[in-house]
């Protein structure tokens, strides 16, 4: 038990450090220009196919971070590689909020009840719940989202559905990840 908390912990860490370094990233990035609400992104990844585009996508998106189990500790944390068929199966540490707790949904078993378009209206309208990067997913083409969908399609079924998300005030019965803003404690002040 205590190792798990541990890779909780480190899981934490390492989406609080990967925020911090990403907000830095873009200070001295050129910023591209603003676009009116609503409109979609044309730019897209090229690749030699569609699939190929996709796992791209997938594989910077930081799509596996949340929604692959043992990713973090095993591919992030000892650089152990990690077959793509181990991908995107979904994760039962939950991410605790003001939300509630929700859980890394199984893609590969979402992705087969969907089509296409259906995806990319849902990542156009962004209203899942947090911490998923809904704004990322608006940024991109539609061309990119396409890909997105065809490589995790591709993939298949596998694995097993996420547990289903928590309203705030349920206790969760599974590790969770709290989003909360911690103050310093008194020691730690000093």
């Amino acid at each position: 038990m205590t190792t798990h908390i541990t890779n909780i912990r480190m899981h934490a860490a390492f989406l609080a450090v990967a925020g911090i370094l990403s907000l830095q990233a873009c200070g001295g990035a050129t910023a591209a220009p603003v676009k009116e609400a609503g409109e979609i992104p044309t730019q897209h990844v090229k690749a030699e196919s569609q699939i190929d585009a996709g796992r791209y996508l997938v594989k910077i998106g930081g799509c596996n971070d949340c929604h692959t189990p043992g990713y973090v500790e095993g591919v992030m944390m000892t650089g152990m590689e990690m077959p793509d068929t181990e991908w995107l199966k979904g994760g039962d540490v939950g991410f605790s909020g003001p939300w509630g707790v929700s859980y890394p949904s199984n893609l590969r078993l979402s992705f087969q009840n969907m089509d296409e378009a259906q995806f990319i209206e849902m990542a156009r309208k962004g209203q899942g719940r947090p911490p998923m990067p809904w704004p990322s997913l608006q940024a991109m083409s539609d061309a990119d989202l396409s890909a997105i969908y065809a490589y995790i399609h591709a993939l298949g079924a596998a694995g097993e559905p996420a547990p289903a998300a928590l309203s705030p005030g349920v206790a969760p019965d599974r590790p969770h990840i709290a989003f909360v803003p911690q103050a310093p404690t008194a020691q730690a002040a000093k």
